[in-house]
C-alpha cells in the first residue's frame, strides 16, 4: 500500500449512526461501543492523512419524502424510510464533527442505495487519483460496508475491511461478516494492523529518495 496510491473510505458517519440524538444510534450503538469504531476511526484517519493517503466521505441523503426510491421501499431502505433517517440538510445527514471532512479530503456526492459506486463518481474520483488501495469503514458492516466492499473488488481495487473501524445492528452480525464474508473479497484487517502496512510504505518510500525519517 502506497500512500499516494491509497484511499479510506468512510461510510455513513453521519449524526443519524453516529451520535446520541440520531435516528439509528441506539441500534449500533453497542457494537459502536464493543469495537470503539468512532474513536479508531478518528485515530485512522489523522494518521492517515498525515501519510499522505487520500481521505474520501461517502455519506447517504434523501429529499424529504423519500422520492429518490420506489413508492413501496422493503428491507433496509424501509428501515430508513420508516425512522425519517438521513434527510437532506438535517442534523441527522450531517457528517459527525469529529470526522469533519479536512480541507484536502473528497465528499463523495450522490449515495441513495447501498453500495458506495452505486449512484456516486466515487469510482470516478478513485481512478482520476490513480488510486490502487482502498480501505473500508462505516456504517453498517453488512450492509453498505459489505456492498461497497463486493463491488470494489469486482472493479479490481485491492480492498482492505476495517474490522474495528465498522458496525452492524447487533454483534452476531457484525462477527458473521468480518470472519465469513470479508474475507472473500478483501483484507479484513484492524486499524491498527492497516495503519503499520501505510506507514511502512510511506517510510519505505521516502528512504528510496535518499531521505530517512524519524
Amino acid at each position: 500500500m502506497n500512500p499516494k496510491n491509497t484511499a479510506l473510505v468512510l461510510i455513513e458517519f453521519q449524526n443519524d449512526f453516529t451520535t446520541p440524538g440520531g435516528t439509528l444510534h441506539d441500534a449500533v450503538k453497542p457494537v459502536m461501543d464493543k469495537t470503539n469504531m468512532l474513536q479508531n476511526t478518528v485515530e485512522t484517519v489523522n494518521k492517515a492523512r498525515g501519510l499522505g493517503a487520500t481521505i474520501l466521505h461517502v455519506p447517504i441523503s434523501f429529499a424529504t419524502g423519500y422520492g429518490e426510491l420506489r413508492q413501496e421501499p422493503y428491507g433496509i431502505l424501509k428501515g430508513v424510510v420508516d425512522s425519517n433517517s438521513f434527510l437532506k440538510g438535517e442534523w441527522g445527514s450531517q457528517i459527525v464533527d469529529v470526522l469533519t471532512p479536512d480541507a484536502g479530503d473528497i465528499v463523495v456526492e450522490g449515495k441513495r442505495g447501498l453500495c458506495g459506486f452505486e449512484s456516486t463518481n466515487l469510482d470516478f474520483i478513485l481512478r482520476s487519483r490513480a488510486i490502487t488501495d482502498i480501505a473500508l469503514s462505516g456504517f453498517l458492516t453488512n450492509c453498505c460496508v459489505e456492498s461497497t466492499m463486493r463491488v470494489a473488488y469486482e472493479k479490481g481495487y485491492s480492498v482492505v475491511t476495517l474490522t474495528d473501524c465498522t458496525a452492524a445492528l447487533s454483534q452476531e452480525e457484525q462477527d458473521h461478516a468480518c470472519a465469513k464474508n470479508f474475507p472473500m473479497f478483501s483484507q479484513p484487517m484492524t486499524h491498527e494492523e492497516w495503519l503499520a502496512e501505510l506507514g511502512g510504505k510511506a517510510k519505505s518510500e521516502v528512504k528510496t529518495r535518499g531521505y530517512e525519517t524519524t
